[in-house]
């Protein structure tokens, strides 16, 4: 089975507030894990994992298919961006060739 993925970086010194709000967020709904530093999402179409490191909030999605991953991509950033609104951070996703 193929997976694709996507990362994204995220500069800001909420970064780690940023991710913890994310998780909050969807916990209600979806498997969450969150845990200082370090976080993911499980999703229905992927996975989004992220970690906050000294300003920085790496985020990287996994999906099956270039659609979920699509898919993923736009609902963690349109989320993201809601919370992060004061910082209007530029996200830009950088897709790695599919593996095996």
């Amino acid at each position: 089975m193929q997976t694709f993925t996507s990362q994204a970086r995220l500069e800001s010194a909420l970064a780690e507030r940023y991710m913890i709000q994310l998780c909050k967020h969807f916990r209600h709904k979806l498997p969450v894990a969150c845990e200082p530093g370090e976080g993911r999402i499980e999703f229905g179409s992927g996975v989004c994992s992220m970690q906050a490191r000294e300003n920085v909030l790496t985020l990287q999605a996994n999906a099956a298919s270039e659609e979920e991953l699509a898919r993923l991509e736009h609902v963690v950033e349109r989320h993201l961006l809601r919370f992060a609104f004061r910082d209007a951070p530029a996200l830009a996703w950088n897709r790695s060739p599919a593996s095996a």
